[in-house]
């Protein structure tokens, strides 16, 4: 008896579900296959963006120069960079919050140059509080926030990417 009740019930909320467009995000389709990163080897954001393309597979990440050719696309790297900025000090002009920002500004072009993604920058910021007695942690704790932003940078620029339906 419990189970058809149960069941009479969940009905419902299973057809609303289905009726509203919910659907679970799915992996993003590219219209292209292979493309030319000119970000360093040694760049944290350029392994994490390379191995969310590369997770797809369905695109080709070229890093060397020489094999441009092969690319579809090029994804040019304008600028890349951190920054941390004082947002207050206390009464004896000891920093007490910054400001961490990462800051990534790229282009997408076809390798005739045709531009696909006009030059876009993503600025991700967070706020953190300092304590001098807990250096080494809040040095933990800024490392984190950076890591957290770049994988947000990097979901944008894949969904950026996503956006291109033609070359």
């Amino acid at each position: 008896m419990h189970r058809r009740a149960f069941l009479f019930l969940s009905a419902p909320a299973a057809l609303s579900l289905s009726g509203c467009g919910f659907a679970l995000r799915k992996a993003p389709t590219f219209a292209f296959t292979t493309l030319y990163s000119g970000l360093a080897e040694s760049s944290p954001l350029g392994v994490e963006l390379r191995r969310s393309l590369q997770a797809t597979r369905k695109v080709e990440v070229i890093t060397e120069a020489r094999r441009i050719n092969e690319a579809q696309v090029v994804l040019d790297v304008v600028g890349d960079q951190r920054e941390k900025v004082i947002l207050s000090r206390n009464a004896a002009g000891q920093v007490r919050e910054f400001q961490l920002r990462l800051r990534f500004r790229f282009k997408l072009r076809t390798l005739a140059g045709k531009e696909l993604i006009p030059e876009t920058e993503i600025l991700q910021q967070r706020d953190i509080s300092f304590n001098e007695s807990a250096v080494l942690a809040k040095e933990a704790e800024e490392n984190l926030l950076y890591r957290d932003m770049q994988s947000d940078v990097v979901q944008q620029i894949m969904r950026r990417l996503a956006a291109v339906t033609e070359l």
